[in-house]
């Protein structure tokens, strides 16, 4: 498997300058090799090989125009053509209906106003992890890495990213082989929701944080301050990173919160069910930016190459099973239910159902887990007494006496 590990980076203003001339060299590389592709389609010609690009980048160095690019590694100018490359490949993929997901667009022009900027390090640039636990980068300098873990091997490339909010990561990519945990019998069922982030089989319920609601006086407070700024000026510039920062913020908590999720639920049980849910589509509706607070996809992301790495079952099943409507109990299904409903009672065994829980349990016997209901919260209907049977509160004290 190949894994990413992200560390963050605090490189002096000498190296700041010397990766933001690198950024430039490898955007303008990538345009004009997408500027000449789409040249010779436009005059319906014969579309530019990768060979072709590449020594016509050769040729452009050695002009007064482009001489320039020699002072980045050539690594990165070539790693910029790679990735037009792997641009178009996936749109004609997409065009063709052999790749999976949503379509792709064709590649666009980069600008140095994007929000996020980044070149590629490869083993034939010679990049390496000094003993001193700096990060040497051809023409760069050393870089001061903060190391929160070291890494498990030699990493085969590194790319060096920086966000919308002025931060600098380094982005290793590592060959690793999967390490199983030791076996357990747990298997759980996970229904994923708004109220609550995610319910699971054995009745647990995990509290939407809901970082971006939390965040959304200070979000509001620091917009309204970079709206009132003037255009193209030095303040609106800091008022931008501001705003940036403290959307990574939200971003930051969130993603730290599915990693320590997924990896507990991986950790704990042998095989992990989940619903595949139309994030997209829920994403148009009026619950947008609950859902878009959520993250289920990043979340179920991790779940799913945690399992792959740690010798866990995951399993995905389609997001038409009834799970909601269907009792956990004696599997009869019921007729569909509104949102506020959140718990109901079985026409046919008569126990009351949670609706979350219920929908959990079903879940994860879709996916052919050995699940029970005992933690779907059932209970049995009200029996009234017998007649012979004394009452526990009489009519009246006159009655009782």
């Amino acid at each position: 498997m190949q894994l990413r590990y992200n560390y963050r980076l605090d490189p002096q203003p000498r190296h700041q300058a010397a990766l933001g001339k690198a950024y430039g060299c490898a955007r303008v590389v990538f345009n004009d090799a997408l500027d000449a592709r789409e040249a010779a389609h436009q005059a319906e010609k014969r579309y530019v090989t990768d060979r072709e690009l590449s020594a016509r980048l050769t040729a452009a160095k050695k002009t007064p125009q482009r001489a320039w690019l020699g002072e980045v590694s050539s690594v990165v100018l070539q790693q910029a053509l790679a990735d037009l490359n792997a641009a178009y490949r996936n749109y004609f993929a997409s065009i063709k209906g052999t790749r999976k997901g949503p379509k792709v667009a064709k590649p666009r022009f980069r600008s140095r106003k994007d929000r996020r900027q980044a070149i590629r390090f490869t083993a034939n640039a010679r990049f390496k992890v000094l003993p001193n636990g700096k990060l040497r980068l051809p023409k760069i300098g050393d870089v001061p890495v903060r190391w929160s873990r070291p890494l498990p091997s030699e990493p085969s490339s590194v790319t060096v990213i920086k966000d919308a909010a002025g931060r600098y990561f380094a982005s290793f990519v590592i060959e690793t082989q999967p390490t199983p945990l030791p076996q357990t019998e747990h298997a759980v069922g996970i229904d994923l929701g708004l109220t609550h982030f995610a319910v699971l089989s054995d009745g647990r319920k995990i509290a939407s944080p809901q970082f971006l609601r939390r965040a959304e006086k200070k979000l509001s407070r620091a917009q309204r301050n970079l709206s009132r700024k003037q255009k193209d000026s030095s303040n609106r510039t800091k008022a931008r990173v501001k705003v940036a920062r403290a959307h990574a913020r939200v971003a930051d908590a969130r993603r730290d919160f599915h990693h320590q999720l997924s990896t507990a639920l991986i950790r704990d049980n042998q095989a992990v069910a989940v619903e595949d849910l139309a994030v997209r589509a829920l994403g148009r509706t009026r619950l947008a930016k609950s859902v878009h607070d959520a993250g289920w996809s990043s979340f179920v992301g991790m779940l799913e190459y945690k399992a792959r790495l740690y010798g866990r079952e995951f399993h995905r099943i389609g997001r038409f099973v009834p799970t909601s409507q269907t009792c956990s109990a004696c599997g009869v299904k019921d007729a569909p239910k509104p949102l506020h409903v959140r718990a109901w009672r079985c026409p046919s065994c008569g126990v009351w159902l949670d609706r979350d829980i219920n929908a959990a349990v079903n879940v994860a016997r879709a996916a052919g887990l050995a699940v029970t209901a005992c933690g779907a919260q059932v209970r049995p209907e009200p029996v009234p007494a017998q007649r012979s049977e004394a009452g526990t509160h009489p009519t009246s004290y006159r009655d009782a006496a």
